[in-house]
């Protein structure tokens, strides 16, 4: 659907002390036209759809209530946060959403002043709104701290050191506990079990029984009454019991979509003395979206789609996506072996881990987004003989390096880390990209770290790491599909630390990791036209190096260039080490390092991250000629 809607009454709110002058019996309609409006931005740019439908209700009371932006309003995740921009000013932008040079799909600090602190990791909501809360006190002035927080978010244990440290914040930290029962997979793991249990207990289950066979002869709506009822009833025994043990007052459950509940709730908490203060509220992920609702995943992230049928423009894959093809490999590795199971940390299907699942449900552990747990767990299972797979992204393995040092590779147990997401990711921008594992995987003794260069090798090095048994082992591959190379019906097992030459040449050596392997061949071909005769290694492993293969280039050729879609620090920095500690650039030898810049990247198409970044053939032969010519004038006139 080409046309934008009819949203009058939204027309006429650009910012929040906009919204405050309307009357509370508009707000009604300007929540419907709200969530038409984000309905048919995000139908344009694709982006998350689902978790920012369900707190439209809920943008508009905050916003209504507080006095933002001196309050600050943080969101836990960001990408629930369509709304809220569209509210704070950023409205005329709202189709530029993940688009080069347009709106992240985050909340980002330089964007506006609505934005307080960036979120797009979770978790992180109440220890930063506490800071701003204990910051304000301190130095006296007005304003509270706010964190929405997902029901998913809370099953990382940072939010519960957060709430145990909140007390001193008093009234001036409010949580707002965003229940929709689902985050991106099923919630999992203690809370989860914890809530069940109260709700389960005999005495409980006793008593709505009795209920429900007593509503069950009543009309219609007094059945429907009870039903709500029990439900609120259940909600005070898992506040009172859980959240006031953590010094918070607990208000709740009430019902996200219920503007006219939500505004006196909000209103009250606001003004009490008391706190700091809990809100429990009930949403609907995909709320008011028909498309939405009926799907599985509540359409949590989406691709531009058609707003009438909520059809989404998804172009047929060439080849299979990464994340399946480890999936199904590891699947099939595990039919034989007993002691091959799969950790996620709330990430199934985005790791492939769900195929896994299917197939080995009982050695599958999704344990919520508590990646430091995910890693010391998999540790635990090593050190008893299993064989664990950690699938993680890159970027959120960050969170768990002190697991990774501490309690894996010190006691050097092979645990597997299965290491998605590695490289840019397009339009998820900096917050997403694995920029930096090789770095902080490749410095750690023990550690054994390789990259896939295409589909295929991802099939050897998953093999490989099943059968790695005298250490930690990690494995990197990208978001998206392969390049289209046959998968193995049979998985080859690399031999660790040796490369392999894909292309000989005598003049040039390239020295790849990663999938950076095509552009390094298309290099190659530039290169051989102009006569410069160019080997290409993939050197599958950053550590260890395979000494030998990189000695003999270096002895042989007179410029070698390493390529990686890693951060400074990675295969280019301990290439060059390992030339140091052997002299083997004193007789001149030309290195050249290519590598991510230092500099987080904003999203964009890959390509074009990577256009910017300067690892693409005509950047890799540029490179080449440059240091040929010592640098001279003539550089560009010869790339012409």
């Amino acid at each position: 659907m080409s046309q934008e809607p009819a949203t009058p009454l939204l027309d006429t709110v650009k910012t929040p002390d906009d919204l405050r002058k309307l009357a509370p019996t508009q707000l009604r309609q300007l929540a419907d036209e709200l969530r038409v409006e984000m309905i048919s931005a995000v139908g344009q740019t694709g982006g998350h759809l689902g978790s920012g439908l369900g707190v439209v209700e809920l943008t508009v009371a905050i916003h209504y209530v507080f006095n933002t932006p001196e309050d600050r309003l943080v969101w836990d995740v960001g990408h629930q946060a369509y709304p809220h921009k569209i509210l704070t000013g950023r409205r005329d932008r709202i189709r530029t959403l993940r688009q080069a040079g347009g709106l992240s799909g985050f909340t980002k600090r330089s964007e506006s002043e609505y934005d307080p602190f960036g979120t797009a990791h979770s978790s992180t909501s109440i220890s930063a709104a506490l800071g701003f809360a204990i910051a304000n006190k301190l130095s006296g002035r007005l304003g509270k701290g706010i964190a929405v927080i997902g029901d998913g978010a809370m099953s990382a244990g940072m939010a519960y050191e957060a709430m145990n440290n909140a007390e001193a914040a008093g009234n001036r930290l409010i949580v707002i506990l965003n229940d929709n029962d689902m985050s991106i997979a099923p919630p999992v793991g203690g809370l989860s079990a914890y809530l069940a249990r109260l709700v389960s207990s005999g005495p409980f289950l006793g008593l709505r029984d009795i209920a429900r066979r007593l509503s069950r002869k009543l009309p219609r709506p007094l059945h429907e009454a009870a039903r709500k009822t029990d439900e609120f009833a259940r909600g005070m025994a898992m506040g009172g019991t859980l959240f006031e043990e953590l010094g918070f007052y607990y208000v709740g459950p009430i019902d996200g979509h219920n503007i006219d509940q939500l505004i006196p709730v909000l209103e009250n908490v606001r003004d009490a003395a008391e706190g700091p203060c809990l809100i429990h509220v009930v949403t609907q992920k995909g709320k008011g979206y028909a498309p939405a609702e009926a799907a599985a995943d509540k359409y949590h992230g989406v691709q531009k789609f058609d707003v009438i049928t909520g059809e989404q423009v998804k172009a047929k894959a060439a080849a299979p996506a990464y994340q399946n093809v480890f999936g199904e490999t590891l699947a099939k590795l595990a039919d034989a072996d007993p002691t091959i199971c799969a950790i996620t940390a709330a990430m199934p299907s985005g790791t492939g881990v769900d195929k896994f699942a299917k197939a080995h449900p009982d050695r599958t552990f999704d344990v919520g987004i508590a990646e430091q747990h995910a890693v010391t767990f998999a540790a635990g299972l090593a050190a008893e003989g299993m064989r664990p797979f950690c699938a993680i992204y890159s970027t959120f393995l960050q969170r768990a390096f002190d697991q990774v040092v501490h309690d894996v590779a010190i006691q050097n147990l092979p645990v597997r880390f299965a290491i998605d997401r590695a490289g840019l990711v397009g339009a998820d921008g900096a917050t997403h990209a694995g920029s930096f594992d090789v770095t902080y995987l490749a410095t750690l003794p023990n550690l054994v770290v390789m990259a896939a260069a295409d589909e295929a090798e991802l099939v050897h090095m998953t093999y490989t790491a099943a059968l790695h048994d005298s250490g930690p082992i990690a494995f990197r591959y990208p978001r998206g599909n392969g390049v289209g190379v046959p998968l193995p019906e049979v998985p080859e097992r690399l031999e660790i630390g040796k490369g392999r030459i894909i292309r000989q040449g005598s003049k040039v050596a390239l020295l790849s990791l990663g999938t950076r392997l095509a552009e390094a061949l298309r290099a190659a071909d530039q290169l051989d036209a102009r006569g410069l005769s160019t080997t290409v290694a993939d050197l599958r492993f950053a550590k260890p190096l395979d000494v030998a293969l990189i000695r003999q280039l270096m002895t042989t050729h007179d410029v070698i260039v390493t390529v990686e879609e890693g951060s400074i620090g990675g295969l280019g920095a301990h290439v060059l080490t390992m030339a140091s500690d052997e002299g083997l650039v004193d007789g001149g030898l030309k290195i050249r390092t290519m590598r991510l810049p230092d500099l987080f990247q904003d999203h964009d198409a890959p390509e074009k991250q990577y256009d910017e970044a300067g690892l693409n053939a005509p950047h890799i032969v540029d490179t080449v000629l440059k240091a040929l010519r010592h640098n001279s004038a003539g550089v560009s006139e010869a790339r012409a």
